[in-house]
């Protein structure tokens, strides 16, 4: 192939890869407007019979919202944005698979569910960013064994936070 080919083909990479760089579409903020810069997380209103399920909540929130979503953690009167919800539903116990040998020691596979409605406040605009109602996060676990369950039901319930946060670009 002549050297002018390659140098052309070399260019036209080159040239390819700047126009995909530069794009009018910005990702700051994980998705949220680009004016939000810190957000309240405020603990959820609990309907459930469960009173540490709203700071487990809480508290998963919020180090999500900073670490995943680039965005600093205040208090109401000054974030730009703010996050509430209410807990609407907390299921335990919930059987999906029974062991047939009667000698093992776990007879019984577990699933829990958490439900909520939740939303995303822009403080500046008054609009909601996103919102969620009937939010719907399971977690399975091995009979006796509620925590792990409430864990992964969390972590799938966090993690539809923020994916709802990061979709309204």
């Amino acid at each position: 192939m002549p050297i002018s080919m390659r140098r052309s083909g070399r260019s036209s990479l080159l040239l390819a890869f700047l126009a995909a760089c530069w794009s009018p579409y910005g990702f700051a903020g994980g998705g949220l407007p680009s004016h939000v810069h810190t957000v309240a997380v405020l603990p959820f209103e609990n309907e459930t019979p469960h009173a540490e399920l709203q700071r487990e909540v809480w508290q998963a929130l919020r180090a999500a919202m900073q670490s995943r979503l680039g965005v600093r953690d205040a208090p109401e009167s000054r974030a730009d944005a703010v996050v509430r919800g209410t807990l609407v539903r907390y299921d335990v116990d919930i059987p999906i698979a029974y062991a047939a040998n009667t000698r093992q020691v776990t007879s019984a596979r577990r699933k829990l569910q958490v439900v909520c409605d939740i939303e995303i406040i822009d403080q500046k605009t008054g609009k909601t960013l996103w919102q969620r109602k009937g939010l719907t996060a399971e977690g399975e676990y091995e009979e006796n064994s509620e925590a792990t369950g409430r864990r992964i039901a969390l972590e799938r319930l966090v993690n539809d936070v923020i994916e709802g946060a990061q979709s309204q670009w």
